[in-house]
């Protein structure tokens, strides 16, 4: 593996690493003052719904409708599957479907984890749509983050032109900050949920990510430098002979 390939790597997976640690941090943070009802964060809070929910209009109703139906648990697993299923057809990513699964469901058993954990009871100021579980942290947010950030690291990867790049990115975050906003909008949830759920489903995927990283690097060195799809090619070319 050339020199360059190897710090490349080595920098990402240490960024992923050292990304966990202060999202971990921050989130440990807002889950005290959340839990101690802090002032602070129900000011914001109330502050904030009252701005999103000032802007209702019908349109924006079905729009914030349609956007947390993206963002619901029964579509986010028929959209990850549908994920996983492509992934099993493109040879060269042969375990990026395992680190999808382990990304998303790793993600859901943590939100159903600290949801529990911390019972925070949903806003009642103005429902727009009917929920019963409780806030914090937001499961909408926490799935959207996973979902779409393990997809738009995948995409990062597997597309060349940067421009189709940075596309690809900036729909991927335009989605998941909708669908959060939806939910506030929708007053389920308070915007500390969805700000905690993006921290909480951010520290998941940067350790997942970062764990990958590192596993694929050890793996390819192991491999003399060749990754799998130069592997799988070089074997082929040998039954060939």
């Amino acid at each position: 593996m050339p020199q360059w390939k190897t710090k490349a790597s080595m920098r990402h997976t240490a960024l992923c690493f050292t990304g966990f640690g202060l999202l971990a941090v921050i989130f440990v943070w807002i889950a005290m003052m959340v839990g101690s009802d802090e002032q602070a964060v129900v000011h914001f809070d109330h502050k904030w719904i009252g701005r999103v929910q000032g802007q209702e209009t019908l349109f924006l109703t079905k729009t914030a409708e349609t956007l947390s139906w993206i963002g619901s648990t029964k579509v986010v697993i028929v959209l990850v599957l549908a994920l996983i299923a492509f992934l099993l057809f493109v040879p060269r990513l042969r375990w990026e479907p395992l680190l999808v699964l382990i990304a998303t469901g790793g993600s859901a058993l943590l939100n159903i984890l600290l949801k529990n954990l911390f019972r925070r009871e949903r806003p009642d100021i103005h429902r727009l749509a009917d929920e019963y579980s409780y806030s914090f942290p937001s499961g909408h947010s926490m799935g959207a983050f996973a979902l779409y950030g393990i997809l738009a690291y995948l995409l990062w990867r597997m597309i060349r032109p940067m421009g189709w790049r940075i596309a690809a990115l900036v729909l991927c975050i335009l989605l998941t900050l909708s669908i959060g906003l939806s939910r506030v909008y929708l007053g389920v949830h308070y915007p500390s949920d969805v700000i905690g759920g993006y921290i909480a489903s951010g520290a998941w995927l940067a350790l997942t990510i970062g764990s990958f990283e590192y596993w694929r690097h050890r793996r390819q060195r192991r491999l003399g430098g060749q990754s799998e799809a130069e592997r799988q090619e070089r074997v082929r070319g040998g039954a060939s002979l």
